[in-house]
């Protein structure tokens, strides 16, 4: 099979789009346009390298995507204009051993898998190909420029609108950016057509916009909403309780003459709410990921496995929306420790804390929380999954 790369172009401004920060940055829906654009593209170790390009002055904007992402971004300086920065990520393509490149805009976070599969698919008969759609709107020029009116109108019978990815045969698209030398272009097909070359091209999708000003952002909230479902999840777990000096209970400790008994640091608090996070992701739960048999986790912080949960729930393209959990119990008493273990959890999970919830309860001393045996909690989340 080809090997191929991707160059993502991420050094612009954006300054059109507002917001205080470069669009590519922007929060939305919660989520940086950047990881949710990285989201969609990289799936399945299609490529051999994802390259993306910044400007050297977006490091902690950068920083700040790689942390929601959970991963190391592979980035490339950007240069003064467009072209310049897609020049230096098909450097870094070549030095990766690709035959041939997908680039695409980081501002167009709703490019589909059936689009790129398609793209790649459209290479094996053209060293050029990219996706667009047909002018809808009637054209016209306009007179004036002080108060302009409207002027002849434009066919767009031939007219189509460009979008990206975009995709080439590596070594045909070095050529003609070496012929180009240092004049910019519009994309990266037009530096093909500079130099001679054909452009093959598939239908686009509507969905796939780019997002330039501040209306765009709010045509995008709208449709990460449409492609948004609510799931939720619930976890149960129960601890043995003893006499001990301090016990850990929703990631906090409690120094109250008992601890709970576990393989683990037997936090029945976390457990449940990683049981309930695993659940709305479709995960399982967290004895198939933590098994007690694992002497590695003898002793464990707890916070680990919720960290590994939210971390499954990102990459099955959901995000943490709210928490609540109950916790089980004659003693020790929860409402001293209630404020903290919210803001614990809150911390945890990146929920505001207005977002999440602990309640107490007892059994009126029936069952083995009733006779001060064990303690037990339970949580339920809401998540909020792109479908």
């Amino acid at each position: 099979m080809m090997k191929i790369a991707a160059v993502i172009v991420a050094a612009g401004r954006g300054e059109r789009a507002g917001g205080g920060v470069p669009k590519q940055y922007r929060k939305l829906a919660g989520k940086s346009v950047l990881a949710r654009t990285l989201h969609r593209l990289c799936h399945d170790g299609v490529f051999v390298g994802v390259f993306v390009v910044v400007n050297p002055a977006d490091r902690h904007h950068v920083a700040a995507v790689e942390a929601e992402l959970g991963t190391k971004l592979d980035t490339i300086p950007g240069g003064a204009t467009r072209t310049a920065s897609v020049r230096a990520g098909l450097e870094a393509a070549r030095a990766a051993g690709a035959e041939a490149v997908l680039i695409h805009d980081a501002a167009r976070p709703f490019v589909s898998r059936t689009l790129i599969e398609r793209l790649i698919g459209a290479l094996d008969a053209h060293p050029a190909v990219i996706p667009a759609l047909p002018v809808a709107d009637a054209l016209f020029r306009t007179e004036g420029d002080t108060d302009p009116k409207m002027g002849e109108p434009v066919s767009r019978d031939a007219l189509q609108a460009a979008q990206t990815p975009q995709a080439f045969h590596l070594a045909p698209l070095l050529e003609a950016f070496e012929q180009l030398g240092d004049t910019a272009l519009a994309d990266d097909a037009a530096v093909i057509r500079a130099a001679g070359g054909e452009v093959a091209l598939i239908a686009g999708e509507a969905e796939n916009f780019k997002l330039t000003t501040s209306a765009d952002f709010a045509r995008a909230e709208r449709q990460v909403m449409s492609e948004t479902i609510s799931v939720t999840g619930q976890g149960f777990d129960v601890h043995r309780l003893e006499p001990a000096e301090l016990m850990w209970l929703c990631g906090i400790e409690i120094r109250a003459g008992l601890g709970l008994v576990g393989h683990s640091d037997a936090d029945a608090g976390l457990h449940a709410l990683t049981d309930a996070v695993l659940g709305a992701a479709g995960a399982g739960d967290i004895g198939q990921h933590f098994p007690p048999s694992d002497p590695q986790w003898k002793g464990a912080a707890s916070d680990a496995f919720l960290r590994h949960a939210l971390t499954l729930l990102d990459e099955a393209g959901g995000a943490l929306v709210h928490a609540d959990l109950t916790i089980i119990a004659e003693r020790p008493k929860i409402g001293p420790y209630r404020d903290a273990m919210r803001a614990r959890i809150a911390a945890l999970t990146g929920l505001p804390l207005a977002r999440v919830n602990i309640k107490a309860t007892t059994t009126e001393k029936l069952g083995f929380t009733g006779r001060g045996e064990g303690l037990a909690a339970q949580a339920i989340v809401t998540a909020r999954l792109t479908s």
